[in-house]
């Protein structure tokens, strides 16, 4: 589909998303021992997204 969020896996077994950057509107109300180092971002995913993909992430 076309503009959705995803999860794949890439060939070195890291993961990419695509989700909706939210970094501004959320970096305020981050626990007080999280961070978001340069070049890092706060992407949300619909909880729709996570569940579906938990059966395609391997366990190691």
């Amino acid at each position: 589909m076309n503009s959705c969020p995803d999860i794949w896996e890439l060939d070195s077994g890291d993961f990419a998303v695509i989700g909706f950057e939210r970094t501004a509107q959320l970096l305020p109300h981050l626990p007080a021992d999280a961070f978001v180092d340069p070049g890092e971002a706060i992407v949300v995913l619909p909880r729709s997204v996570l569940v579906k993909a938990r059966e395609n992430i391997p366990p190691e």
